[in-house]
């Protein structure tokens, strides 16, 4: 029961009164209680400006590649009729595992996350790439079910799956932990009703030939007692295509069958730049599996680094095949800007793929990749309408004022719902005692950078205590590679600072005192490497502080890990950040 139902029951107990009545009060009570200290956002705007959208205009029968832009990993897809549903990876984002619907594999809807409970998911203390990997969402027609298996790196659960009947409905609540190490399983449902897992893992004891060295599992798996089943486990791949070449981290399986033939297809080479798609063939789910003498069938490793709108890191790819027979492949990419950073993080793309041949292929995937495709036959692009996710260059705005935050919104390593609340002047984020350098839930809303070039604006109102008191907006990367941009107190004086941390160690870049007695609306643009941070006391007239900053610390390839730059509307009640410490 959510805590405003509780409230309202125990009104009605104690008084007798009518629930209108009831609903009236909550609603009365939500617009006017605002706790001390808490800053109430009244506006978010981002909007994207990147080059190659403005360079390339779509024709009528065109959509853009990625199809989700920002930190959107690792994508897995599955069909049930004509519809279809992706899921990606989330790492410590709360709640976990976006879920996206399409029709037409063009337009797509998020419908909310598989892994909405706190029951669900134990990343409160886990930094922010731990958490969940490549989840895989696969749909079995015999027991018309939906299952997502994935890895969760906290809580002492690993491998685990969830089900469902409709994707639309919620997930099951119990996590069902499976019992096998490894990472990025992947279920297979064949069309004799049995069942199999394969995923990646280490090579057999004391039999590791070199860094980097993985093998791909199946076992056997048993659909009524959702585990799998001891002692079925074998080794399908050894370190890859060919191991007397060494290849790494052969990983993200999945298995396919064709004409009666099974086709295991996984990632190779690590999920950075030599990162490539490679497939395999048996005539039996349990192998022998040969390569095929023709891959990768994807990658862009080998192209020319000077290229004009680069992708780079293709790979960690998954199959579908539509109702007339075609196929098309989604896999994760990345986009670096001009000082070959990675602030976007890893994206979804999509290509089509030609399995006219004995092998799958993706179609231009191995040549310099466009940002626009051609959609299929009779679809209309939607983008960015009627509830379809946009891509391409797009505002996004939010004044607070529905009382339901958009599906992008997101927390790190806790539910927003813990610090959010709507009012009748906006949304409160109420501090928590931890920082944003703590590995720790904070109090931080999150939207991802989806562009290279953007520009975001916030207007808070604020006033603060103390020094331990500050609110305002962040980028951020992880807990040790971010910047603060908020305003707090010191010296019965308000003062607007920057901070930048990098790589743990913190530097207040400059402090600028300011009035509080309006809202204060505050901006980070970026264009490429480059990003300012300004301030202004009418919403029009900007004043910049600390100048032109990089980027660098917001990128994945220099923070490491494997996520995107996170815009985050930010309160806390121990700021570390100290006026006059510069």
């Amino acid at each position: 029961m959510k805590q405003s139902d509780q409230f309202c029951l125990r009104i009605r107990i104690i008084f007798g009164i009518t629930i209108i009545g009831i609903l009236s009060m909550n609603r009365m009570l939500a617009q006017t209680t605002i706790s001390i200290n808490a800053p109430i956002f009244s506006h978010f705007s981002y909007e994207g400006k990147d080059k190659v959208y403005k360079d390339n205009i779509l024709d009528g029968d065109e959509f853009y590649n990625p199809i989700m832009q920002g930190c959107y990993p690792d994508p897995s897809i599955t069909r049930k009729g004509d519809d279809y549903y992706l899921v990606t990876s989330s790492f410590s984002f709360f709640p976990g595992i976006p879920i996206f619907h399409s029709k037409d594999l063009v337009n797509w809807k998020q419908i909310g996350h598989v892994l909405d409970k706190k029951s669900q998911l134990k990343v409160q203390h886990e930094n922010i790439s731990g958490g969940i990997y490549a989840p895989a969402i696969r749909y079995n027609s015999y027991n018309d079910t939906f299952y997502l298996i994935t890895t969760q790196f906290a809580g002492g659960i690993g491998n685990m799956v969830v089900k469902t009947k409709d994707p639309f409905q919620g997930w099951t609540e119990e996590v069902i932990k499976l019992d096998f190490e490894g990472i990025d399983p992947s279920l297979f449902f064949d069309d004799d009703g049995k069942a199999y897992v394969v995923h990646n893992d280490a090579p057999d004891k004391d039999k590791e030939l070199y860094e980097g060295h993985r093998v791909i599992k199946i076992w056997d798996y048993d659909i009524e007692k959702d585990q799998v089943i001891k002692g079925t486990d074998k080794i399908i791949v050894d370190g890859g295509v060919d191991i007397s070449k060494k290849p790494i981290w052969i990983e993200a399986p999945h298995i396919y069958k064709r004409n009666g033939e099974y086709y295991l297809m996984c990632a190779e080479g690590g999920t950075a730049d030599c990162h490539s798609e490679v497939i395999f063939k048996s005539d039996n789910p349990r192998g022998p599996y040969l390569p095929a003498l023709n891959n990768p069938i994807l990658s862009q490793r080998y192209l020319n680094p000077n290229r004009q709108n680069r992708v780079e890191w293709a790979g960690h790819a998954d199959l579908i095949e539509t109702p007339d027979g075609s196929f098309y492949g989604v896999f994760l990419g990345i986009r670096p800007n001009e000082e070959d950073r990675v602030n976007t993080g890893r994206e979804t793309f999509i290509l089509p793929v030609d399995w006219s041949g004995e092998y799958p292929v993706f179609q231009n995937g191995l040549i310099p990749m466009e940002p626009k495709l051609k959609m299929p036959k009779g679809v209309i692009n939607k983008s960015g309408t009627d509830g379809f996710f946009p891509n391409g260059n797009f505002k996004f705005e939010d004044k607070f004022q529905t009382g339901n935050l958009d599906y992008r919104w997101i927390g790190v390593r806790g539910a927003h719902e813990d610090f959010t609340s709507f009012t009748e002047r906006g949304l409160q984020i109420e501090p928590f005692p931890t920082n944003i350098k703590e590995v720790a839930p904070t109090s931080t809303l999150f939207h991802r950078q989806q562009h290279n070039n953007f520009t975001v604006t916030t207007t808070l109102a604020y006033t603060p205590k103390s020094e331990k008191d500050l609110a305002g907006i962040i980028c951020y990367q992880n807990e040790n590679y971010n910047y603060v941009f908020g305003i707090t107190q010191k010296d019965n004086n308000f003062h607007l600072l920057l901070e930048r941390t990098d790589n743990g160690k913190s530097q207040i870049l400059v402090t600028h005192k300011i009035d509080v007695k309006n809202p204060i609306t505050l901006k980070i643009s970026a264009e490429g490497d480059s990003y300012q941070f300004s301030y202004s006391n009418d919403g029009e007239d900007f004043i910049n502080i600390g100048g032109t900053l990089s980027g660098d610390i917001l990128s994945t390839n220099v923070a490491r890990g494997f996520t995107g730059n996170l815009i985050g509307l930010y309160a806390t009640s121990t700021n570390d950040a100290i006026p006059g410490n510069e």
